[in-house]
């Protein structure tokens, strides 16, 4: 955990910084009339990652009457209903995807003899084939439908990946408060 966040502040102090970046573009989003940000994951697993995003980005930006409102959602769960509402609802907000490159298990869909449910076109590839579908096919309704979106690439959820991520996040919560000219180290 320490090691990835060690690496990630490291990246953080070069010419090419992803968190000035990301701090950027939230910043820009968010001077455009986009005030709501939802951070989306398609991996039950980052479901604490995204609380946890939420309480650090809502209580370091969101001081004198500024600040992007923090919202996450965890796909496919939350496709139906959620979904339904970032594709046709408000365009106040935009949209950050946490995107999980390689997955530590093996799962395949099964066949059915029968085809009872018209899905054995499905059978044998990897559960994480399905969910990468999803997710594509989500980023891409949701950024037609009006929604700018962010996309942030995990290699793989272990403990040093997880560590370049919660370093990345603070780093750029820091950056994004001090653009919008709040201090994100006091609590008033």
């Amino acid at each position: 955990l320490v090691e990835g966040a060690r690496l990630m502040e490291k990246s953080c102090l070069e010419e090419d910084n992803i968190a000035f970046e990301y701090a950027a573009v939230r910043n820009a989003l968010y001077r455009g009339g986009k005030k709501i940000e939802i951070l989306a994951n398609f991996t039950p697993k980052l479901h604490y990652v995204s609380e946890w995003w939420k309480q650090l980005y809502g209580e370091s930006e969101g001081k004198e009457h500024k600040g992007i409102f923090p919202a996450s959602v965890d796909l496919t769960t939350d496709l139906h209903s959620m979904g339904q509402w970032i594709q046709e609802g408000e365009r106040s907000i935009f949209e950050t995807v946490l995107s999980v490159e390689n997955v530590n298990h093996r799962l395949e869909v099964p066949g059915d003899i029968e085809n009872l449910d018209g899905l054995n076109y499905l059978a044998g590839k990897r559960i994480d084939y399905v969910n990468k579908m999803a997710e594509l096919g989500t980023r891409l309704a949701h950024v037609e439908g009006g929604v700018p979106n962010i996309r942030i690439s995990i290699d793989r959820l272990d403990e040093f990946n997880i560590g370049e991520l919660l370093y990345f996040f603070e780093y750029a919560c820091g950056i994004s408060a001090y653009l919008l000219q709040v201090n994100p180290f006091n609590q008033p």
